[in-house]
């Protein structure tokens, strides 16, 4: 029997789609919230602490590309 190593897969559940996510529709976690709120200010844009947990993921993409940052 051999070991699974999780890190080794190709596809973790960071990179998948966040409209696939099972916990999509909870609202976004603490560090999304804070993460969120910096992005918000770098980018000039409204903080809105009402996503998902997907919206918020999505958001954060978006404005990571207008920052520059993450990437």
């Amino acid at each position: 029997m051999t070991e699974h190593n999780l890190k080794s897969e190709p596809f973790s559940n960071a990179e998948k789609d966040p409209d696939d996510w099972t916990t999509g529709d909870e609202p976004m976690t603490g560090a999304q919230a804070s993460y969120l709120k910096t992005l918000s200010e770098e980018a000039g844009e409204e903080f809105d602490e009402t996503l998902s947990k997907a919206d918020a993921s999505k958001r954060i993409d978006s404005l990571q590309e207008k920052t520059g940052r993450g990437k």
